[in-house]
């Protein structure tokens, strides 16, 4: 009996991706150099505003970091250099999430501050384009997206290390529409993949004087790609018998993750790909918002900084981008400055934005015109700075 032509098309555009995938596995084989910028004469920083409120945001973060990078800027050991063409506007009419000419540039220099970016849905008025972030993340192989949680009432310090390449995002454009009444969509998930955020994970903890790492999976019901994240993770804890792993799953980490007694020994966490997504914005909400949370996306050569947020059509519709609250990117600016060998300078904008947002609290964001402006807590937060540090 024949088979079906659109199972026989489908078979083949899977044997295709599986192929694809062979190459991926050896590129990181072989993708062992690291970047260390202490031997760098130049540092150069992409600048990606983004759509919306993302050029809003930028202005001030860029504020922000040249009064703390100042010296640097001026000696020429740090460029800021901004890079045009990722406006959705841009890729749209050019049916290119990542035109190549902006990855060109992308590529010359050594990490990125980044704005948020507008990814279309179906129902958009926008081409459905897959998500810049997830390419930009591949070509430059971001594998581990980074996000600090800090809750002081709950006793939470906390910091994900999400898989920031494969699972359900890789694929997320290649699904299969066998037929009408049906269509498939992918997770994939990689020995080699799942090692490295786990060595990333593991090594952040031991740098750090963490004692835990928690698995966060899905895997009673997702056997074999759940499981087998779990597996390559306990794996590379061998190496690290001084820090305690345990697991939790995914749905009961969104319910209960404010419970003492579930959340009891948390110190960091590793996740897939998708679970990453969602956990880290749930523990953004309950930190105080998105809008208060950032991340870095880091691979071997380089690195990228962004808000975890989007680019708040609500308010720019309403014309209140200028009430945006700006805290995610100055904050992913800080992570970019350690990143870099500034760590010091982070520490001194931490405790500055504790002020600002926490203790004084005197300038308040609160997106709405009653509220501080975007500028004007900016301008607080510099004061902050060069008058109490």
């Amino acid at each position: 009996m024949s088979l079906d032509p659109n199972i026989t098309e489908a078979q083949k555009k899977f044997s295709d991706l599986i192929q694809s995938e062979y190459k991926r596995i050896d590129r990181m084989k072989a993708d062992t150099e690291i970047m260390d910028f202490d031997k760098l004469e130049k540092i150069v920083v992409g600048i990606l505003p983004g759509d919306g409120i993302g050029p809003i945001i930028m202005k001030q973060a860029l504020r922000v970091f040249e009064n703390l990078m100042e010296p640097e800027l001026v000696s020429g050991h740090l460029e800021l250099r901004t890079i045009e063409g990722m406006t959705i506007e841009n890729r749209a009419s050019r049916l290119q999430s990542l035109p190549d000419e902006v990855l060109e540039e992308v590529k010359k220099c050594n990490v990125l501050l980044k704005g948020p970016m507008v990814t279309p849905r179906a129902s958009d008025s926008w081409p459905n384009l897959i998500s810049a972030n997830s390419l930009l993340r591949r070509e430059l192989e971001l594998y581990a997206a980074v996000r600090p949680i800090r809750i002081p009432s709950k006793g939470i310090d906390w910091t994900f290390f999400r898989e920031n390449i494969e699972g359900e995002y890789i694929w997320g454009n290649k699904g299969i529409q066998v037929n009408e009444d049906m269509a498939v969509d992918f997770k994939v998930q990689t020995k080699q993949g799942s090692e490295r955020i786990a060595r990333s994970a593991f090594e952040f903890a031991r740098k750090n004087g963490k004692k835990n790492v928690t698995i966060v999976t899905k895997a009673n019901i997702v056997k074999l790609a759940d499981g087998n994240f779990i597996k390559a993770v306990r794996k590379v804890g061998e190496e690290y018998p001084d820090i305690e792993i345990q697991e939790r799953l995914v749905d009961a980490m969104c319910a209960k993750m404010l419970d003492p007694e579930f959340n009891k020994g948390i110190e960091v966490i590793v996740l897939p790909n998708l679970y990453g997504d969602i956990v880290t914005d749930v523990a953004a909400e309950h930190q105080g918002g998105l809008g208060t949370a950032s991340s870095s996306n880091l691979g071997n050569k380089y690195a990228m900084f962004e808000a975890i947020h989007g680019t708040a059509p609500f308010l720019m519709e309403r014309g209140r981008g200028d009430y945006a609250d700006p805290c995610s990117l100055i904050r992913a600016a800080g992570m970019m400055m350690a990143h870099i060998g500034y760590g010091a300078r982070k520490s001194k904008l931490d405790k500055a934005l504790e002020i600002c947002t926490i203790t004084e609290n005197k300038y308040v964001i609160t997106t709405d015109r009653g509220g501080a402006s975007t500028e004007e807590f900016t301008d607080y937060l510099l004061e902050t700075l060069n008058w109490k540090f």
